[in-house]
């Protein structure tokens, strides 16, 4: 189901350095020791943050730089110490480290406390700031902001605390002698520090995207993000209530080691996981599970922000399975593009549309054999890192220190289509896998053409062999979604993306999936503060999509329908001379063949459209007008402009795939 790119082996990419760096020490060919690397942080830039066990009694933090593959030494103490946190600034002048107290050992940290958190001066000093000492453990990461901001001398830190606080230091540095970058007020730090969530439950940072999410309890719970910016100024950005188990999250505690997001979860008897997870077109959603019942049924929510709905999901893993299944078995959620991934390794799997969400038939849903991932290591193993403009995701596996890039298998999707006409395939699919398969791959992948081909030469050895969806045609409505899609969010809401839709009864089997039990909750509103208007991209994107979409729903004939169009067709047809609207139509036509005026058949280049054709040169700039027209009325914030390009260009993607069809078809005969 995923294609897998290893993009990081601790081993090869650090270890073996590690190994040269201690011989070189010791003054030895070889060194034989185990240097007990960890990996602890990775920055924003995608740097990679290590400490492991030095030759003589020491402790090494060192950073791996992935665009010159090369290793960097930050810091060293002169004992050995067990470092739970990490984190450098942009500039590499300040490294910030949390050291868990060992409590069995004979050298005790002083002051005495489980949780020691220091500031140090790596360039080129060393001096030391204590900022905390407490009994719970603390993460810590720096604020990375895109400027040079007042010449990189000042630094911004954040301290999240498992007693459900995080604080924000502001250090101030000044250069000496030139070269020399110090801290300008280190016996003001502890006091100046901002605290800006004072009570939380849970917890996520995103560090691509400098934004922190947290969840706060009163009467109910309350999600909420907090939008870093440049200047290090924040905002409180959204507010969601999210409805989850009154015990959902009682005692915090980190169980990851401080990547992209800190995940803070129950330490016994964990109820709920949660992650959260944006796309820069405007899409969020935030994922929950619940273990195992004495049903033996896994829950799962998908909060589609954006849409404003919220899907929860009830899924038996099978009665084939061992009859003592932990309860404490949760899915692993993993985003690719606007797809997300619900993993339980050998149970099932199944790959939400985010966008597409109206029907479960244009999501994929796989049990048993085929459920496999293609993943080397166990499920509950890996950690998601996640940047919300990549349609891959990186998935690391902490024991081994590997990274691997994860995107979806178009082979795999292929071959989901054509397992019914393959002779002696053992597998059959049914029609919602091969419904399902075909949007992934020509909504998600579709700008390849030598897979549009491949899709084509599939439709043409089926023609007309599905009861429940005709084939062509969502092949011709998925093919143009993929383009509005670019567009505008809001565009799936306007525009048909399915022949489902125009069906007078939708069969049953695209209704419903087996073993699968889905509740949908619509009226899932955000409150944005009134901040997120005034910011540019992301937020304002995200504001846009949810407000649009309530409108949408609740209007009935939103979305475009080809049928609208028969009565001015009839009249156009009746007239019997050229009028100016004749003649309008005749410029929108021009528009439209300029894109797609020739086709290649037999290396022969030839035309589209007679002249003479005029009726389907009318028939296309009626198309236009009309399309101009819905798109103007419910999506007037794109501006005519941008609605006259994309209407222009997309019925010209209509014409084009047309020909392409008959092209192929042809050529097969």
């Amino acid at each position: 189901m995923l294609k897998l790119k290893q993009q990081f082996d601790l081993q090869k990419d650090v270890v073996f350095d590690l190994l040269r760096k201690e011989a070189s020490v010791c003054r030895v060919k070889e060194y034989s020791e185990d240097v007990d690397p960890r990996i602890l942080n990775t920055e924003r830039d995608g740097s990679m943050l290590y400490s492991w066990k030095g030759a003589t009694g020491t402790t090494r933090i060192g950073k791996y730089d992935p665009n010159t593959k090369q290793n960097k030494l930050l810091y060293t103490f002169d004992k050995q110490v067990c470092v739970s946190s990490c984190s450098l600034n942009k500039e590499e002048t300040l490294l910030a480290v949390s050291l868990a107290q060992n409590t069995r050992g004979q050298e005790r940290l002083k002051p005495i406390s489980k949780c020691l958190t220091l500031l140090i001066e790596i360039h080129p000093i060393n001096n030391t700031k204590v900022l905390k000492a407490v009994d719970c453990r603390v993460k810590v990461q720096f604020l990375h902001q895109e400027t040079d901001w007042k010449s990189g001398l000042e630094s911004h830190l954040l301290l999240f605390a498992e007693d459900g606080y995080v604080d924000l230091y502001h250090v101030l540095l000044s250069k000496h002698e030139g070269y020399r970058v110090v801290i300008s007020n280190p016996e003001r730090l502890s006091r100046a520090a901002e605290k800006i969530v004072e009570d939380f439950c849970w917890v996520q940072w995103d560090g691509h995207t400098q934004r922190l999410y947290y969840l706060t309890r009163k009467d109910k719970f309350l999600l909420r993000c907090i939008q870093f910016h440049p200047s290090h100024s924040c905002d409180t950005v959204l507010e969601l209530v999210l409805e989850l188990p009154a015990n959902a999250f009682c005692t915090v505690r980190f169980v990851s080691l401080g990547f992209d997001h800190y995940h803070v979860e129950k330490p016994e008897q964990e109820l709920v996981r949660m992650q959260v997870f944006t796309n820069q077109i405007g899409s969020m959603c935030v994922c929950y599970s619940q273990p195992l019942k004495e049903k033996q049924e896994l829950t799962y929510t998908v909060v589609l922000v954006h849409k404003g709905c919220s899907k929860r999901f009830r899924v038996s893993p099978g009665n084939d399975k061992p009859s003592q299944i932990s309860h404490q078995l949760h899915p692993l959620f993993i985003p690719i593009g606007y797809y997300i991934l619900v993993y339980l390794q050998g149970y099932f799997l199944h790959c939400i549309n985010t966008r597409q969400h109206e029907m479960l038939c244009h999501s994929l849903f796989l049990t048993g054999q085929d459920d496999n991932l293609g993943l080397p290591y166990q499920s509950d193993a890996l950690t998601v890192m996640h940047k919300e403009n990549e349609t891959s995701v990186h998935l690391l596996e902490l024991a081994s220190g590997s990274i691997h890039t994860a995107e979806l298998s178009p082979a795999y999707l292929l071959q989901i289509l054509r397992s019914d006409t393959r002779p002696g395939c053992p597998r059959s699919w049914t029609d919602p896998h091969r419904l399902a398969a075909l949007h992934c791959l020509l909504v998600f992948m579709g700008d390849d053409p030598k897979l549009e081909i491949k899709i084509i030469e599939w439709l043409c050895d089926n023609m007309n062999s599905f009861d429940s969806f005709n084939q062509i045609q969502e092949f011709i409505l998925a093919s143009l979604s993929r383009m509005g899609y670019e567009k505008s969010l809001g565009l799936d809401k306007v525009l048909p993306f399915s022949s489902i839709f125009e069906k007078k009864e939708v069969p049953a089997c695209l209704l419903e999936l087996p073993g699968v039990f889905c509740t949908t909750e619509l009226h899932i509103e955000a409150d944005f503060n009134g901040k997120a208007g005034r910011l540019q991209g992301f937020w304002s994107e995200l504001q846009w999509n949810t407000e649009r979409t309530k409108y949408l729903n609740a209007d009935p004939n939103a979305r475009y329908r080809t049928s609208c169009i028969q009565a001015d067709w009839d009249k156009l047809r009746s007239e019997s001379r050229a009028s100016n609207h004749v003649n309008h139509l005749e410029e929108n036509t021009k528009k439209v063949l300029s894109m797609v005026d020739t086709w290649c058949l037999d290396k022969k280049l030839v035309p589209l459209f007679q002249e003479e054709d005029h009726q389907q040169r009318a028939f296309i700039g009626l198309t236009v007008d009309k399309l101009r027209e819905h798109l103007n009325r419910h999506l007037p914030q794109l501006g005519k402009k941008k609605i006259d390009s994309l209407v222009v260009s997309y019925v010209a993607k209509l014409v084009s795939t047309l020909c392409v069809c008959v092209c192929v078809c042809v050529a097969q005969r």
